[in-house]
């Protein structure tokens, strides 16, 4: 496992990485919005965040595996809020 000093580092990063989404779970939850989402890109993102989350777990660093673990509740919550508007849209 790396320093703490580095580990912080990765969290500060992580938590970043979550708020980033905010606004997005926001836009789908709130005000119901899902124009403009593309579940695609969403999936690749799922693959790209759950690799590096495997990453984290090999080399022991807590910092990559909380944050991937968080960023994936993030981004689960938009696609499955995208989801549920588009199937309400038919």
């Amino acid at each position: 496992m790396a320093e703490a000093w580095i580990e912080s580092i990765g969290l500060v990063a992580g938590v970043l990485g979550i708020v980033a989404w905010i606004p997005q779970i926001r836009e789908v939850w709130v005000n119901k919005r899902h124009d403009g989402v593309s579940l695609a890109t969403f999936g690749v993102v799922t693959i790209a965040l759950s690799l590096w989350l495997i990453y984290g777990i090999l080399i022991d660093s807590i910092s990559m595996i909380i944050a991937n673990v968080m960023t994936l509740a993030a981004i689960f919550a938009v696609i499955i809020g995208v989801m549920r508007l588009r199937s309400s849209d038919q």
